[in-house]
């Protein structure tokens, strides 16, 4: 019997259901700005919407989204507002590996309640682990916590004192200090703290290797392994935020066509705009091309080759930078309405705090380049560079 885990797909159920929630999201993300987190009425439509749980195993009663249905949903979301796509991503994503990864006795614990439990956390500059009896002391302190301040659980990358394995450690909100300290140009709503976390004991079943792709519970999708499922949320960022800021620009140009002097009847902006949205729409066939071949090996029961790997995240680098162009293009364009605070300018600060994530570093790119070129026999990935 082949016991392969397969590829879920849940349909445009929770596609509808995100489209449904875009006008409350809208109206909302300027108080959430404000406030520096989501607002209740939004934390509380997407849980009874059942979105926070799209990357939650099916046997765990998620919906399991497959690679494109949940881009599909983390784009719309993000059209409605950068924060919110960028709050349920970053925990949708801790929540769906946690919940592939962990072991039974905490999957049991975390995955008790009525509501979908959102973790929220940094999985990159790591704490300190030291084994102990049935599992680890867990120190350190970490940065950018996404969704924190709606989380109930923290999702921590530590290094294994004695060993250097990176492993994930799940902890209560209990055992996290909140350092507040979210004072940053845009995405201001996500409410994105630093925190630390001292001597904390961490069962070993709320701790899973960082780089494992072999899930306990779950189809295919989890045989992709943080790194790419976090590829798979900042691409469908920043094709729901480009695509905003294109519409957001059409509606401020046709509001003022006709008036004498307006950039609406300027040859040089049509040529522009005829660029901008090339651009655009290069970008999001990139990702969605490269995804779909992607998927097409999930379903097939495969993995990811070299060649895949280089390609998922040289579309997410593409589609970043012709974000940060398609920002910078719309803001020029907005004249002096972008400039006064309003959602040209909240969208443009959004998305120069966006372009700031790691997975889009210039170090990726120059990797991507080394292996198109065939430079890298033999190599692999290894978070963001290759190596033998």
């Amino acid at each position: 019997m082949d016991d392969t885990p397969r590829l879920h797909t849940a349909g445009t159920a929770p596609l509808e259901r995100a489209r449904d929630l875009r006008a409350l999201i809208d109206r909302d993300a300027t108080q959430a700005e404000a406030q520096g987190r989501l607002t209740d009425a939004v934390v509380d439509a997407l849980h009874e919407s059942g979105l926070f749980g799209i990357c939650v195993p099916a046997p765990l009663g998620g919906a399991e989204l497959s690679p494109r249905e949940l881009m599909d949903v983390l784009e719309e979301l993000s059209y409605a507002d950068p924060s919110t796509g960028w709050v349920v991503m970053a925990t949708t994503l801790a929540n769906g590996t946690g919940g592939a990864y962990l072991g039974d006795d905490a999957v049991e614990r975390i995955f008790a309640g009525p509501r979908t439990p959102l973790i929220a956390g940094q999985g990159t500059r790591p704490g300190v682990a030291v084994r102990e009896d049935g599992g680890f002391r867990l120190s350190g302190q970490w940065g950018f916590a996404s969704g924190m301040l709606h989380a109930q659980y923290s999702h921590s990358l530590g290094i294994v004192e004695g060993t250097d394995e990176g492993r994930i450690f799940v902890t209560p909100l209990d055992d996290v200090k909140q350092l507040g300290n979210w004072d940053v140009l845009g995405l201001r709503a996500t409410g994105s703290i630093d925190y630390t976390i001292d001597d904390v004991f961490v069962p070993e079943s709320r701790s899973h290797v960082f780089d494992t792709n072999e899930p306990l519970r779950g189809g295919a999708l989890y045989r992709l392994g943080i790194v790419d499922h976090a590829l798979i949320c900042h691409s469908s960022w920043a094709l729901g935020v480009g695509r905003r800021l294109l519409d957001e620009l059409v509606r401020h140009v046709g509001a003022r066509a006709g008036r004498p002097g307006q950039i609406a009847g300027s040859d040089a902006f049509h040529t522009d705009f005829a660029r901008a949205e090339a651009r655009y729409r290069a970008a999001k066939a990139l990702v969605h091309e490269t995804w779909d071949d992607a998927e097409r090996t999930l379903a097939a029961g495969g993995r990811l080759d070299v060649r895949q790997e280089t390609m998922v995240r040289l579309a997410l680098n593409h589609a970043t930078s012709t974000l940060a162009e398609v920002a910078g293009f719309v803001y020029i364009s907005g004249g002096t309405s972008a400039l006064r605070d309003g959602l040209i300018q909240r969208l443009f600060r959004d998305v120069h705090a966006g372009t700031q994530h790691i997975t889009s570093g210039p170090q990726v790119l120059r990797e991507c380049g080394r292996e198109l070129a065939g430079l890298a026999p033999g190599e692999t990935w290894s978070l963001f560079v290759l190596g033998a």
